[in-house]
């Protein structure tokens, strides 16, 4: 079985209430920051980019704080964007799928049911439309002419030992990402569970499709992870206290998710 090293690429941060965490809120009035993140899979059968993040000018209309571009991120694991030629887009929403000529050569795998959300009658909703950026779809259409977009329905391979799986519920056609490791299956859940207190306890951030949806996707997660240690939510600053930097000098920016946590 193909197994492939990975890792999370912190680019940006914003600090938040607690209570725009969750969809009932929350009680107590603590400072819960969001971590921002894309993730580079390397092994045998190339590099594959899992999201591609956003910008200067998307971090201060959104006013997000932007760490990092994400080009830099990739160069210090000796990436180098335009050689990419597999990019996962999880989802559309404009922290995902910003950036939009940082990979020049590469194809990007989506979800059917998500393009066509993005593009669809839901659209016509101001609610709705809060986490998408016109130009970031539009920018997905131009390269759907241009030959550059993969299709999904539901799960599918990607390569030996990659997976994406339609979870839905944070966004219509959300996937999450499923890696064999040498520790075993480990998923990047992206926004199917934004924070490990997302998926552990049960609660829903308030930006979602459908609740039940993401309620039901925590059990594919599970399902599809080797353990609870082995899902990586999508926006939790702890990931990056719970395992190693990538290499010395990377600390709090590049962590390795193919190795044990070095805390639970």
């Amino acid at each position: 079985m193909s197994t492939h090293q990975i890792y999370a690429v912190r680019y940006a941060h914003h600090d938040r209430p607690s209570s725009e965490n969750y969809l009932r809120g929350d009680i107590h009035d603590v400072i819960e920051p969001l971590a921002y993140f894309v993730w580079a899979i390397v092994g045998p059968h190339g590099t594959f980019i899992v999201d591609t993040g956003f910008g200067a000018d998307m971090a201060a209309k959104r006013k997000r704080v932007l760490l990092h571009p994400v080009v830099e991120g990739l160069k210090a694991l000796d990436i180098a964007a335009d050689a990419v030629k597999d990019v996962i887009i999880t989802h559309l929403h404009y922290d995902h799928c910003g950036n939009h000529d940082v990979f020049p050569r590469a194809r990007y795998h989506l979800q059917d049911i998500e393009m066509a959300y993005a593009t669809g009658r839901c659209m016509c909703h101001a609610e709705m439309r809060v986490p998408f950026e016109a130009d970031d779809v539009v920018a997905m259409v131009r390269k759907v002419f241009d030959n550059r977009v993969v299709f999904h329905d539901g799960e599918e391979q990607i390569a030996p030992g990659i997976t994406v799986h339609h979870i839905g519920g944070h966004s219509k056609g959300l996937q999450s990402v499923r890696v064999q490791t040498d520790r075993g299956a480990v998923v990047l859940a992206s926004d199917a569970s934004h924070l490990y207190s997302h998926f552990l306890e049960g609660k829903v951030f308030p930006v979602t499709y459908n609740v039940a949806d993401t309620l039901e996707g925590y059990r594919t997660l599970r399902r599809l992870a080797d353990s609870d240690q082995h899902i990586v939510p999508g926006h939790d600053p702890m990931v990056l206290q719970r395992y190693p930097a990538a290499r010395p000098g990377l600390e709090d920016w590049v962590v390795r998710l193919d190795v044990d946590p070095t805390r639970s």
